[in-house]
């Protein structure tokens, strides 16, 4: 669960935030009257909404401790896991991992991947995620099928719109002892942000030609 750390403002910044809130909109009623007051409210009110929808933080990311002795991957897949060479790449990371912690044939490791039900921002806050959920429920069992022909055992589920909160969510009761993200080239954010805040190996694969479907969000809107 995220922890809010809390923020110590000098006494001066109160009377400071209050005047940027609150001079726009007394200054366009007086220039346009109540209409553009109105206005000039709405962009306030919205300009405080965007800056807490993109507010982060800096907790370290809580991991399940684990109850077996396999090794667990978990693998969030923001673009499809279907290249050969992607594929690849994590069945080598479970096979060595798995041989780090002394597994044998009877305790293969365990493989969970992860899709971040990606959304456009405004069809997030007005909470359509049909199309979100159907984006990541494709992209998981394109990603599974490919796992699968490479004889990597691998569970799924559909996670958070917000790749970051999706991981944290699932470490929470996913003891895994390394990650994985599979993206396309816009997810340099998110990656560094998991990569600072986990206290374990993180490795970012750029799946070759992938695109950014109509349910990613990119860059420009975060």
């Amino acid at each position: 669960m995220r922890k809010l750390t809390p923020v110590e403002l000098p006494a001066w910044t109160l009377p400071l935030i209050v005047l940027a809130l609150i001079v726009p909109i007394i200054g366009a009623v007086l220039l346009g009257g109540p209409g553009a007051g109105f206005i000039a409210g709405a962009a306030v009110a919205a300009t405080i909404i965007v800056l807490a929808a993109r507010a982060r933080y800096e907790e370290p990311i809580e991991v399940a401790s684990r109850t077996d002795s396999r090794y667990h991957l978990l693998v969030v897949v923001t673009a499809p896991a279907d290249d050969p060479a992607t594929v690849e790449a994590i069945a080598a990371a479970a096979a060595k991992g798995a041989r780090s912690v002394g597994s044998d044939r009877e305790h293969p490791p365990e493989v969970l991947v992860l899709a971040p039900a990606l959304n456009r921002r405004l069809s997030h806050w007005m909470s359509d995620l049909r199309g979100a959920r159907l984006g990541a429920q494709e992209r998981l069992a394109v990603s599974l099928a490919a796992l699968a022909a490479a004889h990597v055992d691998a569970t799924g589920r559909v996670g958070d719109t917000d790749p970051v909160q999706a991981t944290e969510d699932t470490l929470a009761s996913y003891p895994a002892q390394e990650v994985v993200f599979v993206t396309g080239e816009a997810a340099a954010d998110d990656v560094a942000e998991v990569r600072k805040r986990l206290d374990r190996p993180l490795t970012q694969l750029v799946a070759p030609g992938s695109s950014t479907t109509p349910w990613d969000r990119s860059a420009a809107e975060r």
